[in-house]
């Protein structure tokens, strides 16, 4: 749709006008008005009474502390040997010693070698279920 506005031709989509008039039950005199003013065409006094209140009502500010990047910190959670699973990757290990073995990780992962084919264990324990 082409409206007229003070001298100049705007062109405002039927479809937007449509929603407004079915969706909110007002005319469609009313949904070109509210779109004007949306858009920045007219100027609606209770919004820019209501803008100046909220600009006011601003005055506190929450500002985030941020981390400086020399500040960062690095938190890793070290962890306590697990004999228990490096003596199965150690017997495992022992087990698959015709296929020359490697230990990627002394309590998780052996990485051999059969043929022209590649394999990955990799040692995981369960935890136990709560109750």
């Amino acid at each position: 749709m082409i409206y007229n506005f003070n001298g100049k031709n705007l062109t405002i989509p039927d479809s937007e006008i449509e929603v407004c008039v079915k969706n909110l039950g007002i005319s469609r005199d009313e949904a070109i008005k509210m779109y004007l003013e949306d858009n920045g065409y007219l100027e609606n006094m209770e919004v820019e009474q209501l803008t100046k209140k909220a600009k006011e009502n601003r005055a506190v500010q929450h500002k985030a502390k941020s981390v400086k990047e020399g500040e960062k910190k690095e938190v890793r959670k070290e962890r306590k040997p697990d004999e228990e699973k490096e003596m199965l990757i150690q017997f495992l290990f022992e087990a698959l010693k015709k296929y020359s073995p490697t230990i990627t990780n002394k309590t998780k992962i052996i990485e051999f070698s059969v043929k022209e084919n590649e394999y990955k264990l990799d040692l995981i324990r369960k935890r136990k279920e709560k109750k």
